[in-house]
């Protein structure tokens, strides 16, 4: 805070249960209440240290930080989206700002796709009929369904969840009759609430489908992907 005061523009990185729970206080009052333009990097969030139990676990993150006033919320798809994020952070936010971050060796899956902008849902893939909304390294998951399955549907990277873009999901709403939301988050304040909540607001008649993780402390120590299962997130065909 005290470098942001200087005029600098000052990362804060690690593990994202330290980044954001521990210091929770001065990120608040320190930071967003000053409304000073330091950005929070939260590395290996969601399920990610999953061999590490429940306590190295970020399940409710976004919906704690979103609800934090002044603070922007980040939580880019690959390795190339990440780097736009920290060229934004760097060269044109002015505001404080929550990174969500993977831990490392993730693939890049933006790399044919739509211009990535601050505040804009971007389209990863085009299809038909069913999209994909996520965020995060679980995108991966859903070109792993559309692989299997040989699906036709879009996939969108919502990669800036708060402001969230809601005239990019209005027309999301006109486009498709099914949406689906994939994400390593608690189903509590993530991802698949900030949809249905539009889409009441906007009338949608379409079906939506919502992975997200359950309001549960899972006492397990293993692979993310079972951790994953546990939460009812798993490839499976989408009726």
């Amino acid at each position: 805070a005290g470098l942001a005061m200087s005029k600098k523009k000052p990362f804060a990185y690690t593990i994202s249960t330290f980044s954001l729970y521990r210091p929770f206080e001065m990120i608040r009052n320190d930071i967003c209440y000053q409304n000073l333009p330091v950005t929070i990097v939260g590395m290996g969030a969601g399920t990610i240290y999953s061999t590490l139990g429940a306590t190295h676990l970020t399940q409710e993150d976004i919906s704690v930080s979103r609800s934090i006033p002044n603070l922007q919320v980040l939580a880019p798809c690959d390795p190339m989206e990440l780097n736009s994020c920290i060229e934004f952070c760097v060269n044109k936010s002015n505001k404080p700002t929550y990174l969500r971050i993977g831990k490392t060796g993730e693939l890049n899956f933006s790399t044919n796709s739509e211009k990535w902008k601050f505040g804009k849902i971007r389209n990863i893939f085009e299809g038909k009929n069913t999209c994909v909304l996520t965020y995060g390294p679980i995108i991966k998951m859903a070109f792993e369904a559309k692989k299997k399955i040989n699906g036709n549907f879009s996939i969108y990277s919502c990669h800036t969840l708060k402001p969230f873009d809601e005239s990019g999901l209005k027309k999301i709403f006109r486009k498709y009759n099914k949406i689906v939301t994939l994400e390593d988050h608690s189903y509590i304040g993530g991802l698949g609430e900030i949809v249905k909540s539009h889409a009441f607001t906007n009338s949608f008649r379409g079906k939506i489908i919502n992975f997200a993780l359950k309001d549960q402390f899972k006492h397990y120590y293993g692979s993310q992907k079972d951790l994953l299962k546990l939460h009812g997130i798993y490839l499976k065909k989408v009726e």
